[in-house]
């Protein structure tokens, strides 16, 4: 998987933030979508942040995510680099126990039926609350092109 890519796609989808904010469901979080209840700052560490410190919390979920995934859905790993991409956006997004409720849409991502993949994230609650993030991860899911590439430098 293009790392360097999965970092700013979740940039621009998150956003990057250097102090506390709380997200849509009226969780704490920071950086790039750090969920500060799950995983609270480190000790010490004070707003606003740092770029180095927004860059090591986003590499610790990014591996969080990736173990997550390749425990409950080690399968992932076969799909295309973008596929790829959006199942990791999906479960870094929701984390992998909401994700784990998307049963048929998963079923159908191993299948190679993404087709139908894309037309069960549509269906979900998930597509009506992250907007324009999910419009693009269905569309990839069905294309196999990620529409919108953050530039990259």
């Amino acid at each position: 998987m293009n790392l360097v890519l999965m970092d700013a796609e979740l940039r621009r989808d998150e956003a990057v933030r250097y102090v506390l904010y709380y997200d849509t469901k009226g969780i704490p979080t920071t950086g790039v979508g750090h969920n500060l209840q799950a995983s609270p700052l480190p000790a010490g560490w004070t707003y606003p942040l740092s770029d180095a410190q927004v860059d090591q919390l986003l590499n610790t979920d990014l591996g969080n995510t990736f173990a997550q995934l390749d425990h409950s859905l080690p399968w992932w790993r076969g799909l295309d680099e973008v596929r790829q991409r959006v199942v990791a956006n999906m479960c870094f997004n929701m984390g992998i126990g909401t994700l784990l409720e998307f049963h048929n849409t998963l079923g159908a991502m191993q299948r190679g039926s993404y087709a139908i993949a894309a037309a069960g994230m549509k269906a979900s609650a998930w597509y009506g609350e992250v907007g324009d993030r999910a419009v693009r991860l269905c569309q990839a899911m069905e294309t196999g092109v990620m529409p919108d590439e953050p530039a990259i430098t």
